[in-house]
C-alpha cells in the first residue's frame, strides 16, 4: 500500500507543476524527440518483487512517460556466473517485448574466464549501445588491472561503459549479501589513461557532495556523464549541473527498483533551460552513444 500512495503522490505532483517548471517545459522544443532513459533493468530483483519487473508493464510506463529509448540491463547480471546466457536473454527480450523502446544492454565480469568475448558478443551480435559493470556484486574495484584492460577494448568498439556505482540502500539488503557502493577513486585516472573511452556512471551519489574530492579532476573529461536517480537534494539536477557541467548529466531512472516518476519530477522541479533540458533528456546520451 505504501509504494501504491507513493506512485499516486509523484503522480500528482508530476500532474500539478510550479508555474516555473510548466514553462520550461513548454518552451523545450527538444521534447519532441523523446526521452532516453539510460539506466533500466529488465528481470527479477534477487531480494523481492517490484512494481513494474514485467517486461510489458515497464515498457507501458516508459511510453507513457514520452521515453523513445530505455537502455536495459539485466538484474540477472549481479549473481549469475553465465554473464553470456545473461546478455543473450536481455537481448532476445529487448527484441521480442521490448515495443520498439527498450534497447539491450549487457553485463561484463573481467574477473570471469573469456570475459573479452562478452565484449565482443555484446557490440557484434546484440548491437549494444553500452555495457554495464557492476563492481561490486562481482567483487573487484576499478582499480583491478582487468577494468585498465577493458577500458580501451571497449573503446575500441565504441561501447560505453556503464559503472552501477549502487544498486540497494544499505539499510534493506539481506544480511547474507552486503553489497557497499563502488569507490570512484580510481575513475578519473582510467579516463585519463583511455580518453576516448565513453562512460556513465549510474547512482553515483546521493548529493553532489559525494564527490567533492574528484571534481576538479572530472571536469576535465569530456566523455562522463551522470545520471539523476539516485539525487535527493532539493533541485538537484541543477546543482549537479553547476557542479560537473550540463554535458556530463544523463537522464537515468533505475526503474524499476526506482519510481520513473520520481526522476521526471528531478527535472521539473530543477527549473532547466530549454538547451539544458534538451541535453539531459537525450542530447547527451545521443553524443555518448554516438558511433556504437
Amino acid at each position: 500500500m505504501a509504494d501504491v500512495n507513493r506512485r499516486n503522490f509523484l503522480k500528482a505532483s508530476l500532474a500539478t507543476p510550479a508555474a516555473a517548471g510548466a514553462s520550461m517545459s513548454a518552451a523545450a522544443p527538444a521534447q519532441s524527440d523523446g526521452l532516453i532513459d539510460t539506466h533500466v533493468y529488465l528481470s527479477r530483483w534477487p531480494g523481492r518483487r517490484l512494481i513494474g519487473d514485467e517486461t510489458e508493464e515497464l515498457v507501458r510506463s516508459l511510453k507513457e512517460a514520452g521515453v523513445a529509448e530505455g537502455w536495459a540491463g539485466s538484474f540477472d547480471a549481479l549473481l549469475h556466473k553465465d554473464i553470456a546466457a545473461v546478455n543473450a536473454r536481455v537481448a532476445a527480450e529487448c527484441s521480442r517485448r521490448g515495443g520498439g523502446v527498450l534497447k539491450p544492454v549487457g553485463a561484463v565480469n573481467p574477473t570471469l574466464p573469456d570475459w573479452e568475448d562478452d565484449v565482443r558478443r555484446c557490440q557484434e551480435e546484440f548491437r549494444m549501445p553500452a555495457i554495464r559493470l557492476h563492481p561490486n556484486y562481482h567483487n573487484y574495484t576499478l582499480a583491478d588491472p582487468a577494468v585498465a584492460r577493458l577500458f580501451p577494448l571497449a573503446a575500441e568498439r565504441r561501447l560505453t561503459i556503464q559503472i552501477a556505482a549502487w544498486m540497494e540502500d544499505e539499510r534493506t539488503q539481506f544480511p547474507l549479501l552486503q553489497v557497499p557502493i563502488v569507490d570512484l577513486e580510481p575513475l578519473p585516472g582510467l579516463m585519463e589513461k583511455t580518453p576516448e573511452a565513453k562512460v556513465m556512471v549510474l547512482n553515483g551519489f546521493i548529493s553532489v557532495r559525494g564527490i567533492e574530492r574528484l571534481l576538479p579532476r572530472l571536469k576535465t573529461l569530456g566523455n562522463l556523464a551522470f545520471d539523476i536517480a539516485m539525487l535527493e537534494q532539493m533541485l538537484g539536477v541543477r546543482v549537479l549541473i553547476d557542479a560537473v557541467g550540463v554535458e556530463r548529466v544523463i537522464f537515468g531512472s533505475y526503474s524499476p527498483m526506482f519510481y520513473l516518476e520520481s526522476a521526471l519530477l528531478k527535472l521539473r522541479e530543477s527549473v532547466l533551460t530549454a538547451t539544458e533540458l534538451a541535453a539531459v533528456r537525450n542530447g547527451n546520451a545521443k553524443r555518448l552513444a554516438a558511433g556504437s
